[in-house]
C-alpha cells in the first residue's frame, strides 16, 4: 500500500529498498515486538513493524504536518488501534518518565545536525526505555556517521544502502552475555 507522504524538506523518508533491507535483519523478531518510531515522519518504519507483527508502535514527531500524515497512513492500513502518535519533541520525549519499553527504537533524525548521536546519548543515558534484548537503529547519511563510545550502549552492526546508512546498537551487557553464551 502506498503511505500518504509529507514534504521531504520536514521529513527524510526511507527507502523501500533500505526499508525492505531493515526488516529482513529483524525478520521474524518483530512478531509481537514493540517499537518507537522516532522523528517518525510519515510513519513508513512503525507501520510497516506493525504490519508484519509488531504488538505496539508509538510515533513521535515534533510537526503538525507529519502528524497529520502518520494518523492519516495508521487509518488507511487499519492499524490505529496498535498505534500512539504524539506531537513531541523526541529529546524532550527521552529526559521524561519512562511509560514504557521498547524492543526496538528507530532514531531517524532530519540530516546533518548530528541528531542521530544526541538521540542515542539520550537513550544510552536512560534505558529504561528498552527491554534488555533492545535494538537502536539509527538511520543516517554516511557521512553523518562516526563511531561512538557511549557507555550502555554498542554497535554490533552497520549496512550501508546508497546514501543511507543503518547502525544498529544494542545494551553492553546483552552483547557481553550473548559473547559467552556462543564461547567468545
Amino acid at each position: 500500500m502506498r503511505l500518504k507522504q509529507v514534504d521531504a524538506s520536514i521529513t527524510r523518508p526511507i527507502t523501500d529498498r533500505v526499508k525492505e533491507a531493515l526488516f529482513n535483519i529483524i525478520g521474524s523478531d518483530i512478531n509481537n515486538a514493540r517499537i518507537l518510531d522516532m522523528f517518525a515522519g510519515t510513519g513508513s518504519v512503525g507501520i510497516e513493524a506493525l504490519s508484519r507483527g509488531a504488538s505496539y508502535a508509538m510515533f513521535l514527531d515534533v510537526n503538525f504536518r507529519a502528524i497529520d500524515v502518520i494518523n492519516s497512513n495508521l487509518r488507511a492500513t487499519k492499524l490505529s488501534d496498535k498505534a500512539q502518535v504524539q506531537q513531541a519533541d523526541a529529546f524532550d520525549y527521552l529526559v521524561g518518565s519512562v511509560k514504557e519499553k521498547f524492543e526496538y527504537i528507530y532514531v531517524a533524525p532530519p540530516q546533518y545536525n548530528g541528531m542521530w548521536s544526541s538521540a542515542l546519548e539520550h537513550v544510552d543515558n536512560n534505558l529504561e526505555w528498552m527491554s534488555n534484548d533492545g535494538w537502536v537503529i539509527a538511520q543516517m547519511d554516511p557521512s553523518e556517521f562516526s563511531e561512538y563510545d557511549f557507555k550502555n550502549l554498542s554497535m554490533f552492526d552497520k549496512r550501508q544502502y546508497g546514501n543511507t546508512v543503518l547502525a544498529f546498537y544494542s545494551m553492553v551487557d546483552y552483547e557481553d552475555s550473548k559473547l559467552e553464551v556462543y564461547g567468545v
